[in-house]
């Protein structure tokens, strides 16, 4: 289940796509399929790596006109050169930097003129019904240290010398799953409710049909769990 739309990215051959915070690769393989891209995911988490190395492994395809690597690295001093991607994906990653302003640097240092870079972060509300609903939602460690406010991130990343492109909302039959967690939080484990929405998440996922699919578009704007958007560099 991919957060960020690459039809609005829409990468072209022989260019290359960089999956910052590319947690278990999920971006990384939806590029590698999109189109002949040299795709890299790129991790501080070591074990979310070697998930992601497992997990292309199994359906490599061989194909010698594209490639997908990983690799471990501190989003707040990257390991590449000045303008060496195309395109920059880091999707639900800057929420749990504390000096998220140092990575929007970083991705603006290595990105080609021209290049998009596409970012995700929760929304404001949903996110801020889960702080609400659970002290240890804020305490897990590893996890979200602010909530954003979207139009504050955009005006930080327009900053950079990005010109701004798009803006959609995602997952929103997900958030109510997140505020069942929280309210349950002690118990989550053995929730009847959270295990029947788990599962109706995943036959929604596998059935798609078009009740909710027309539910989801409509719930998006209010309870869209991620704000999504699109930016090209000057």
């Amino acid at each position: 289940m991919q957060t960020i739309d690459l039809n609005y990215i829409d990468p072209k051959p022989r260019r290359n796509l960089l999956d910052l915070g590319c947690g278990e690769g999920r971006h990384c393989f939806g590029a590698y399929m999109y189109a002949e891209l040299s795709v890299y995911g790129f991790d501080m988490s070591l074990e979310d790596v070697k998930k992601a190395k497992k997990n292309f492994n199994e359906f490599d395809e061989e194909n010698e006109k594209k490639s997908c690597s990983f690799g471990v690295t501190d989003a707040r001093k990257l390991p590449f050169a000045d303008s060496c991607f195309d395109y920059i994906i880091c999707s639900e990653v800057l929420e749990h930097i504390i000096e998220y302003e140092e990575v929007l640097s970083e991705i603006n240092r290595i990105l080609k003129p021209g290049g998009i870079f596409a970012m995700s972060v929760p929304k404001f509300f949903p996110e801020w019904v889960c702080w609400k609903l659970s002290e240890q939602y804020q305490k897990m460690p590893g996890g979200h240290v602010r909530i954003f406010k979207y139009g504050e991130l955009k005006e930080k990343i327009i900053e950079r010398d990005f010109s701004f492109l798009k803006r959609h909302w995602n997952h929103a039959l997900h958030s109510p799953y997140w505020w069942l967690q929280c309210l349950f939080w002690d118990n989550k484990e053995k929730s009847f409710l959270i295990r029947k929405y788990h599962d109706f998440l995943v036959w929604d996922m596998m059935s798609k049909p078009l009740l909710t699919k027309v539910l989801e578009f409509l719930l998006q704007p209010i309870i869209g769990k991620s704000v999504v958007a699109y930016f090209r560099k000057n």
